[in-house]
């Protein structure tokens, strides 16, 4: 009788872990590399921006089965909140303002996109596919009329209302001086926010991860998977859903504080096809867990990166190197660009961005 062979260890992939590494390297030390260019540094900012909507989006999309078109929405509450939790109410006394510490400002403008998006959720409990889409969408008519009206909250489609400064425990993220340095480089406004946003993004990331290895996220793909049989295991399709919708729309929140210290302003919309808040935001966000792979964290990064960097990068290298196409606008290009991408992910690759990463890194694994 032969003796029973020890498992073998799985074997670690050196590659992807010194290039995870490399990359927070890079990140790190990001606004020392751009130096006193903010643009770079700006364009970073949008592309974090991005990731911590497309992450949350991917989570009720891509794990629970649930198309949802109201990431502008979200995206406006959690401006706004955020705006109103830590403003004043200005000279002039017209906008209402509480004056709380930015931290906790935040923390609560988070909190009431969650509580927003759970109250939806009896809405997203009963309706599937693109029915659900729709009523979704309805959300972003409803944020265009609310903030155009309620210019005491908003401050209207004319002026807006600046933000206040962010401020965590005394450290301003302003311009200061002096300022502090690294490397020669004057640690600012830009390059504060930039670690700011890089936190809240990986932030993000890491929580959305944990949310899937965890049984909340096995419950979730359970009822994306087949409601009747999830059902039968004992999960609470309703609730699994409402949690779904809350989690997604308070990483959206979490964007929306964030676009607006990335504006420096708080300003919503005159329509609902172009703008900050749009449909065609809407647009993005889904292009973004589409081309990443529906349902992959990582892939919602690649899709982002994807979505919200092109256009930055070609508005820098017009504005810069004198690239042009023609009268084609750099964002026109761009929606060409992932536009194409969908497609070719719909025909040749479902599981878009993130299956090929996980070819090539299993390919180089097993050599």
């Amino acid at each position: 009788m032969s003796e029973l062979q020890p498992t073998p260890k799985p074997r670690r992939n050196w590659l992807k872990i010194a290039g995870v590494a490399l990359l927070l390297i890079v990140l790190v030390l990001f606004p020392v590399i751009t130096g006193t260019e903010v643009a770079y540094l700006k364009a970073g900012q949008y592309v974090l921006i991005g990731v911590v909507g497309a992450v949350g989006l991917t989570l009720l999309v891509g794990q629970a089965g649930q198309l949802s078109l109201a990431h502008p929405f979200f995206l406006l509450v959690g401006a706004v909140s955020y705006a109103v939790l830590a403003g004043d109410s200005g000279d002039s006394g017209d906008l209402v303002g509480l004056g709380l510490p930015p931290l906790v400002a935040m923390i609560g403008a988070i909190a009431i996109c969650a509580l927003v998006g759970l109250a939806f959720a009896p809405v997203a409990g009963r309706l599937r596919g693109i029915y659900l889409g729709v009523a979704s969408l309805s959300l972003v008519f409803l944020g265009l009329y609310l903030g155009q009206s309620l210019d005491m909250f908003s401050g209207g489609t004319s002026t807006g209302r600046p933000p206040p400064t962010f401020d965590l425990f005394g450290f301003r993220f302003a311009n200061t001086e002096p300022a502090p340095t690294v490397l020669g480089v004057a640690i600012q406004k830009q390059q504060r926010l930039w670690y700011l946003f890089l936190v809240l993004a990986l932030g993000a990331y890491l929580l959305a991860r944990g949310a899937v290895r965890s049984r909340v996220g096995r419950a979730w793909r359970a009822v994306r998977d087949n409601e009747a049989a999830a059902t039968a295991m004992g999960v609470h399709v309703t609730r699994a859903k409402a949690q779904a919708f809350t989690v997604s729309s308070a990483f959206a929140g979490t964007a929306g504080v964030m676009t607006a210290l990335w504006l420096d302003l708080v300003k919503p919309d005159e329509n609902e096809f172009v703008g900050t808040y749009s449909i065609t935001v809407a647009i993005g966000f889904l292009a973004m867990v589409l081309i990443g792979g529906l349902g992959s964290i990582p892939g919602a990064v690649a899709g982002a990166v994807v979505v919200n960097g092109l256009p930055q990068l070609l508005t820098l290298g017009a504005t810069e190197f004198g690239w042009s196409i023609g009268t084609l606008s750099p964002v026109l290009i761009s929606a060409f660009v992932y536009g194409a991408a969908i497609v070719l992910v719909v025909l040749f690759e479902p599981g878009g961005l993130a299956a090929i990463g996980r070819r090539l890194t299993s390919r180089q694994g097993d050599r």
